[in-house]
């Protein structure tokens, strides 16, 4: 079943964390961060592609929520689902273990740029048809994260 993503990212920090420190002392954060994600970008709809690929599902709920079954293994995510049906899944996570991670490690400010960043390109991935939404993170303080994906053009 391979290594799980939560494992995958703790790994990761052990490199990134320090090598994105140091660009943006020597760059400024802005500058720094804008290519990070943008090395990234690419990577992350790759993933988003070859997962939509595989998966051949018509229907973006159940593509959505198998994805995210993979992320939240090991008890690293907690969701509640809103709704799910051909054209959507929306849902709430109401714990992260990815922020907790980072959080303890007291860059949740770097979590959010190597982790959440990375659903939008994810998306899309997915196709020109199904949209993100996301207007907050626990990763940067709020109570929950609000996930709302959507087939463009759907009514639900």
């Amino acid at each position: 079943m391979g290594i799980p993503v939560i494992q995958q990212v703790k790994i990761q920090a052990q490199v990134l964390v320090p090598l994105v420190k140091a660009l943006q002392a020597e760059l400024g954060e802005e500058r720094a961060n804008g290519i990070v994600r943008k090395a990234l970008r690419d990577l992350y709809r790759a993933f988003g592609e070859q997962f939509w690929r595989t998966k051949n599902e018509k229907n973006l709920g159940k593509a959505v929520a198998s994805a995210f079954t993979t992320y939240a293994r090991d008890d690293a995510l907690h969701y509640n689902v809103i709704d799910q049906s051909q054209d959507v899944f929306a849902f709430d996570v109401t714990r992260c273990r990815y922020a907790e991670f980072y959080k303890e490690l007291g860059e949740p400010e770097l979590g959010f740029l190597l982790v959440c960043s990375a659903d939008f390109d994810t998306a899309e991935g997915f196709g020109p048809d199904v949209k993100l939404t996301r207007t907050q993170t626990i990763m940067q303080g709020a109570g929950h994260c609000d996930f709302r994906y959507r087939r463009t053009g759907s009514t639900d």
